[in-house]
């Protein structure tokens, strides 16, 4: 045994086991790791004293003991993953990278990793990933781990760090002030139970970061760095009651937008539609907005537009809203704002009155007899035509996901050519058939393109791939420019739709992982900064949801939001209703701090409590999603409407059956 073999025995014997740690896989990673390739050159003969040794920076490399102390208390097993936060000289990732499968480690001194960095490399510890970075935020994109070690005394745990805990993974560093910190151990036992336990007094250098503490650059003293919910609750923007005018007019900012896409966490609540009623009436009445275009079909809002722009009603005309889930759009709250709509335009030239449009693909039935309809008013034998090669979708009108599946096992596009070649007509004819009646022409045209993207949409939809989102939202955006174009060059358009369809999706995991694009992506990129996307979010409540896909719809409980979400973060603010401007240079400390990747919930009409995490959340970069957020902490389930027409109602109210 060498001298130097011999005073690393010795410290394992005098200064860790002689001391209480009796872990042997931590005793003899102690014994194989050699502390002196971990200290600078000069300091070499000291490797082995009991204390703590400068190793550049202002940083230390700990006495031997804590090192074992720490890891002993963190439990370390054989096929873990660790993280350690201050690697510093990275003795104590390398005596942890003799235990554990994985060791990922992060310091903030770059100066520091890349030395840590080499010695790994000489040493052959090639299990070990070291990264410079800010310490406290974790390292999200590897999570969860088993282990968090952290080499740095801090104010208080980090909650990043411990949102990044495996269940059943333990989380070890020194809490409180310089001078009397406290070694803590927290274990995750699920997702929202994490349990403490004090280990004892300890001294570390100060854990500096966005979670821990900063520098003041006068005294350089430290300064306690104040919380995530603390600096949203200082950003957000109180909002006032729903009912008050003041609501919409909180949006004034985004008036000179020529369009803005309001969305929704949820298609059951309702608050999210009555906070997009009020702020849609402002835009209306303050800033010249007459297009209000929704996540819903063409057919079905053009009754509503009809009603609400005081035309006559088509003979053949249906109730609105009658396909599951018919809640989304008959409900109480789209009633009143349907109401206000009527009125506030009945006192308007038609030409400046505001119409509601559907910007969706579904309702195929409706728009091939929409299309035959109109070609029977002005061109009978077109319409003749028409009814020919829709024919082909016959079979399948009224279930056309059966269309999908026949095209899928046939391999090929059965009716395809038909549809598109009837699109083409109608748009030649454009010139003679429009001079009759613009909005007519625009009816047919639009039911027209929904058919020909519909059928490609039911087509691809069996392949489960983006390619059938990516048509569904492409015919959404499309169908908005073709509205604005039509509707003239000064037209301004609010939209309505989920956050998963209005906030960009290239800042999500949609995105980023699945290669899927989004109307907000899609306005973003044609419009620039003259789109603004607003989206919606809530803490807990209840939601209008069904149990799957054309159930019944049932008022549930909404999950309180997990901990390591966006939405924790602002119920934690405890501002319960707030709007948050996340535009660049508006609010730049609170923009800075929440541009890091975390979950995000959404609830579409279906809504699975018990299988939350995976069915509802998703990772998004909220900042670089929307330009604004607007937060409900409770919200409430809307109130559907009845399904037959109520006694006293009108025949021509699209509500009505």
């Amino acid at each position: 045994m060498t001298t130097i073999e011999k005073r690393r025995e010795k410290m394992v014997r005098d200064q860790i086991a002689g001391r209480g740690i009796h872990d042997p896989h931590v005793l003899d990673a102690m014994r194989s790791v050699p502390r002196e390739a971990f200290v600078p050159e000069q300091l070499a003969e000291f490797a082995y004293d009991d204390g703590p040794l400068p190793i550049g920076a202002g940083q230390t490399i700990s006495q031997p003991y804590i090192v074992a102390l720490m890891i002993e208390a963190a439990r370390i097993e054989h096929d873990d993953r660790v993280l350690e936060i201050g690697v510093g000289s990275g003795y104590a990732a390398a005596v942890m990278s003799r235990i554990a499968r994985r060791i990922h480690a992060i310091d903030r001194h770059g100066e520091l990793a890349d030395l840590a960095r080499e010695r790994m490399a000489r040493l052959g510890y090639d299990n070990v990933v070291i990264r410079t970075a800010d310490g406290t935020r974790g390292w999200p994109e590897n999570a969860p781990f088993d282990v968090i070690l952290v080499a740095a005394g801090g104010p208080e745990v980090p909650q990043p760090l411990c949102r990044q805990l495996a269940i059943g993974g333990r989380l070890i560093i020194p809490i409180g002030p310089a001078d009397q910190q406290r070694l803590i151990r927290v274990t995750r036992w699920a997702d929202d139970d994490y349990r403490t336990e004090d280990l004892g007094p300890v001294r570390f250098v100060p854990l500096i970061g966005a979670h821990g503490w900063s520098r003041d650059k006068g005294t350089d003293s430290l300064i306690e760095q104040r919380s995530l919910p603390q600096i949203v609750a200082d950003a957000a923007e109180p909002l006032p009651n729903l009912d008050d005018p003041a609501f919409g007019a909180m949006f004034d900012r985004f008036g000179g937008a020529r369009v803005v896409l309001l969305g929704e966490a949820s298609h059951g609540t309702s608050e999210f539609y009555r906070a997009r009623a009020a702020i849609t009436r402002r835009l209306i009445e303050a800033h010249g907005f007459t297009i209000v275009a929704v996540e819903a079909d063409w057919p079905d809002a053009a009754s509503i537009d009809r009603h609400v722009r005081h035309k006559p009603v088509r003979r053949d005309n249906e109730p609105a809203f009658e396909r599951f889930p018919t809640w989304m759009w008959r409900n109480s709250d789209v009633e009143a704002f349907v109401a206000w709509l009527r009125e506030h335009n009945a006192a308007l030239p038609i030409e400046q009155r505001a119409g509601f449009y559907g910007l969706d693909l579904y309702n195929l039935n409706s728009s091939i007899r929409a299309v035959v309809d109109y070609l029977d008013k002005v061109d009978p034998a077109a319409a003749a035509i028409a009814r020919e090669r829709y024919g082909c979708l016959a079979p399948f009108r009224n279930d056309p996901a059966t269309y999908g599946r026949m095209a899928l096992n046939e391999g090929y596009a059965r009716c395809e050519e038909a549809v598109v070649h009837q699109l083409r007509d109608l748009f030649e004819s454009s010139r003679d058939y429009a001079v009759e009646d613009d909005d007519a022409f625009l009816d047919a045209a639009q039911n027209a393109r929904l058919v020909a993207n519909a059928e490609a949409y039911y087509r691809v939809m069996y392949y489960g791939s983006a390619e059938s989102w990516n048509l569904r939202d492409t015919h959404m955006f499309e169908t908005l420019e073709l509205l604005l174009q039509t509707k003239g060059r000064e037209a301004k358009a609010v939209v309505w739709a989920h956050n998963s369809h209005i906030g960009d999706a290239r800042a999500t995991e949609m995105g980023a992982s699945r290669g899927e694009l989004n109307i907000g992506q899609l306005c973003r990129e044609h419009f620039g900064e003259e789109a603004r996307l607003i989206g919606f979010g809530t803490h807990s409540g209840t939601v209008a949801a069904a149990t799957d896909w054309d159930g019944p719809m049932e008022v549930k409980p909404v999950n309180p939001s997990r901990p390591d979400s966006y939405e924790r973060i602002c119920h934690d603010s405890a501002v319960p209703r707030f709007l948050l401007d996340l535009r660049e240079g508006e609010r730049p400390e609170a923009r800075d701090a929440l541009t890091e990747a975390r979950l995000e919930r959404f609830i579409g009409v279906i809504y699975r409590p018990d299988s939350e995490r995976w069915s509802h959340y998703s990772s998004a970069i909220l900042p670089q999603q929307f330009d604004a957020w607007i937060w409900f902490d409770e919200t409430h389930a809307v109130t559907p409407l009845p399904t037959r027409q109520r006694e006293g109602a009108e025949e021509t109210y699209p509500f009505g059956l």
